[in-house]
């Protein structure tokens, strides 16, 4: 069942929303070549837990693992699409860096990706940067009343196609409110006009997930990081969108 929020539910998730916004700004201040995957995630925790919020993920049991989550924000390099787990590895020159932050404040979620060029990244992953995030930007423009779900898949799989990359067909975006995971699933392709109509008081993570090679993705022996088959590159970018009458409202940017 789809949940509209209120207009008061939706002031409290911007506030959430805004906090994971701030958690990005701070990281972004110390990304930089050998910087520890560890590091960040407790400058994060830090920051979260000192502004009166729970990090979401830390200890979240998701579909894809009976293992708990043991960190607060996911760190994924390279050839991990979603779900790194923060420790010791190094960020070094050449990295396409994706993290993942999602907060509880107020009793409501905010959810957000954001991927990092580190240093001299290659051509064609600058490539996979750029249009991840066009397409996260594009299937943003699709959140207007009138529109159909299947319209937010269909704009980010074309902007994939636009430059020969595939989309993650195995993890999806969702709605999103008291629970971190709530329907509709956002999917990242798809053809337009197909499924629910887009309502005011809806609220979607949208988080596109491109590939340089093919959709194939697999789960490591850690049970929690997800990575292309064919060990190619993956980006990852993504917001937490409301439905609003004068269009949409995204809540975790500043």
């Amino acid at each position: 069942m789809i949940i509209c929020k209120s207009a008061d539910e939706i002031r409290l998730m911007q506030k959430a929303g805004v906090l994971v916004a701030e958690v990005f700004l701070q990281l972004e201040k110390i990304l930089r070549p050998g910087v520890t995957t560890g590091y960040l995630d407790r400058i994060a925790e830090d920051l979260i837990v000192k502004k009166g919020a729970h990090p979401a993920f830390k200890g979240y049991v998701g579909r894809i693992s009976s293992r708990a989550f043991p960190a607060s924000i996911c760190v994924s390099i390279n050839e991990e699409v979603v779900h790194g787990i923060p420790g010791k590895r190094t960020i070094r020159d050449g990295d396409l860096v994706s993290i993942d932050v999602g907060v509880k404040l107020n009793g409501f979620y905010g959810d957000a990706a954001r991927s990092y060029r580190i240093g001299n990244i290659s051509k064609i992953a600058d490539r996979l940067y750029g249009a991840t995030l066009d397409a996260l930007n594009a299937s943003i423009d699709k959140c207007e009343t009138g529109n159909r779900l299947s319209d937010i898949s269909h704009a980010i799989e074309s902007r994939a196609c636009q430059d020969g990359f595939s989309v993650v067909r195995d993890f999806v975006g969702h709605g999103i409110g008291k629970k971190m995971h709530e329907d509709p699933q956002v999917l990242n392709y798809g053809l337009p006009g197909q499924g629910p109509m887009l309502k005011k008081g809806m609220v979607l993570a949208i988080e596109p997930m491109l590939n340089i090679g093919n959709s194939d993705v697999e789960v490591l022996d850690d049970l929690w990081t997800v990575v292309t088959v064919d060990r190619k590159y993956s980006c990852h970018f993504e917001d937490t969108v409301a439905i609003t009458e004068s269009g949409p409202l995204v809540l975790t940017r500043l």
